[in-house]
């Protein structure tokens, strides 16, 4: 079992609140040698957005909309909110299991908001079948009762609703992004996974480097 877990940076999508407007933001991208080069600020805004000038990627105007309307509703959050929070992990003794450890460690940080994690499950079904599948935490936490999972009532296992999922005596196979990643199947580098926040790319291969922001435990 592994995590692939990516931190939410919310110091950059606060950032955001600093620019009035969509071309604002655009503007802090451009540098005076563009301005130097090109014949106005509009045609140098152009190319921001078109992603031929700044630096990394340039949200697009519904995205910009979007992330600072996120940024605003963040900050004006109730701090207490965390403390009201139901953690399900909290206060068990969970030193014997590393897995369901690491998992409780991380339970707070997905509720709240500043982390996302991709978990790789292989084991065996009810029938006996090997399954292996890449699961988002966040999704599973607000569908499933983890309580059972952390008293050991009931086995974590991935689901042909996941992220991706595996029979490997049926070789059924299904693949299905979710609220925070997409999935995007056809790679050379095999199955990757595009945070729908930040964009950076996870790539859960063992062999290479899982990606900016990103860490493999």
């Amino acid at each position: 079992m592994s995590l692939f877990q990516t931190r939410v940076h919310d110091a950059r999508d606060m950032s955001l609140v600093s620019f009035p407007t969509y071309e604002d933001y655009l503007d802090s991208q451009i540098t005076a040698k563009d301005r130097q080069y090109l014949d106005s600020d509009d045609l140098a805004r152009q190319l921001v957005e078109l992603g031929y000038r700044g630096h990394g990627y340039t949200l697009k105007r519904e995205e910009f909309i979007q992330k600072k309307r996120e940024a605003l509703d963040l900050d004006n959050k109730p701090v207490e909110k965390t403390a009201q929070m139901n953690l399900t992990g909290s206060g068990k003794d969970l030193r014997q299991y590393p897995f369901l450890e690491a998992l409780a460690a991380r339970e707070q940080d997905i509720l709240n908001g500043k982390l996302t994690s991709i978990i790789f499950v292989r084991d065996k079904n009810s029938k006996g079948q090997e399954i292996s599948g890449y699961i988002d935490y966040t999704q599973r936490l607000k569908t499933d009762d983890f309580e059972q999972y952390f008293l050991r009532k009931k086995r974590f296992l991935p689901r042909s609703t996941d992220l991706s999922f595996y029979n490997w005596d049926t070789q059924s196979t299904a693949s299905t992004s979710s609220a925070n990643f997409q999935v995007i199947a056809e790679s050379s580098s095999g199955i990757l996974f595009k945070n729908k926040r930040d964009r950076k790319i996870v790539n859960v291969d063992p062999r290479a480097q899982c990606g900016d922001n990103s860490t493999r435990t």
